[in-house]
């Protein structure tokens, strides 16, 4: 590890269906609240048997936003740049010029650019029509949106790292701008990523057999590990990091909120939508082995649980092969659905929110663990008090993307 830098969090923002701070989104989950609601919008699709979604409703592009910068962003990026601005207010350097000066970059992803783009193109080919169709349409739907409109809207000229790999984008994106500091190439970066609701992203899953239909019952649903579980709810946000040196983030008197210490990726090799317990494994041995550290010291895994059969049961039992049956372990998107390219960026900020508070958010509608699954330490019902030094936190993606991080309390 010598002559490696050290790589710390000094600012942290998001936007979800459940608020988009921290106080807010940390009452809701106290109260028990969910964020999926039926999708009456999806009616008209008479061949998906979903219904349900995550949806941010009540998101507007702030009014200081002007038309030329909202002219080439989408929803996805309206997200990105909007959980990036708050990030930078919360790391004291909105507005400071040495975010502008090259020392600072962007890794961002999202599953895909924005569909109203997408559609617009294909009613191209379709059709032989070009309605709706302008100069800004490809740089809002193109893969790599979120990651250039964070770079153009705040003027940042440092590597632009686009990470695009569906459920894994956020973590990627994470884990990309560590290691771009770890090794002295830049001493800032943004990192996380987005994802903007689309009915295209729950048939993928719909026909997979792998969507929620509890239609119903919105707030019963997804149920990650449980034995009556049906399946994922697909839900939107974003989320944004502020990773830093650590000699640069002191000399500017920076607060601190956590140090990223590992990061593992890897892929299956093997199958682009069955999940492998072997290689989620090895993520994480890749990640302590980056750390340094053994597998005792972590305190709290923050799970992918999607709450889809295969998924649960690699996951779990990935996990607890390697740091056994005792190991605490909970998953978000029981109460936001699966946000895709957003999960892994958010899900960090929470861990480091709940690493800081030694306060542990418990897995929604986990009422019976799931006999298939390995047994854990499954957190149930009202929050957990812990006092821990390292959290982890893991996720997959379509293709075989396997990502973990480790993060670790700030003195």
């Amino acid at each position: 590890m010598s002559g490696f830098k050290r790589v710390v969090v000094t600012g942290m923002a998001g936007v979800t269906s459940l608020g988009s701070d921290w106080p807010t989104i940390k009452a809701n989950f106290a109260a028990g609240k969910s964020g999926i609601r039926y999708m009456h919008e999806w009616e008209r699709y008479s061949e998906l048997n979903t219904r349900l979604g995550g949806p941010v409703d009540d998101f507007e592009a702030p009014k200081h936003w002007t038309r030329k910068q909202l002219r080439s962003m989408g929803r996805v990026s309206k997200l990105a740049v909007f959980a990036a601005e708050r990030a930078l207010e919360h790391a004291n350097l909105l507005g400071n010029p040495i975010i502008a000066d090259g020392r600072m970059g962007v890794a961002c992803g999202s599953s895909t650019g924005s569909t109203e783009e997408v559609k617009a193109f294909g009613n191209m080919l379709l059709n032989s029509v070009a309605d709706g169709l302008n100069a800004n349409s490809y740089i809002r739907m193109m893969p790599h949106t979120t990651a250039a409109n964070i770079s153009i809207f705040f003027g940042l000229k440092g590597r632009l790292i686009p990470t695009s790999s569906a459920c894994t984008s956020g973590s990627q994106g994470i884990g990309y701008a560590y290691e771009a500091i770890k090794f002295g190439r830049l001493k800032m970066m943004l990192a996380g990523g987005a994802e903007e609701l689309c009915p295209t992203e729950a048939m993928v899953f719909d026909a997979l057999y792998a969507t929620s239909l509890k239609n119903e019952t919105p707030h019963l649903s997804p149920r990650p590990y449980d034995k009556d579980r049906d399946g994922l709810v697909i839900g939107e946000g974003a989320g944004m990091l502020v990773l830093e040196e650590l000699d640069h983030a002191l000399a500017r008197g920076a607060t601190i909120y956590a140090e990223i210490v590992g990061f593992g990726c890897n892929s299956d090799g093997q199958h682009a939508t069955k999940p492998e317990k072997t290689t989620m494994r090895g993520a994480m041995e890749l990640a302590l082995q980056d750390a340094g550290l053994e597998p005792s010291v972590i305190g709290y895994v923050n799970g992918h649980g999607t709450a889809t059969d295969q998924g649960d049961v690699a996951e779990s039992q990935a996990t607890q092969e390697l740091f056994g049956p005792h190991m605490p372990i909970s998953s978000q998107k029981s109460y936001f659905g699966h946000t895709l390219g957003a999960c892994g960026a958010l899900e960090s900020w929470f861990s480091i929110e709940m690493l800081n508070s030694n306060q542990y958010v418990p897995t929604l509608n986990l009422d019976n663990v799931d006999p298939a699954c390995a047994e854990l330490d499954y957190l149930r019902g009202e929050f957990r008090e812990m006092n821990n030094q390292y959290v982890m936190n893991n996720n997959f993606a379509f293709g075989g993307v396997n990502t973990s991080l480790i993060f670790k309390r700030w003195a």
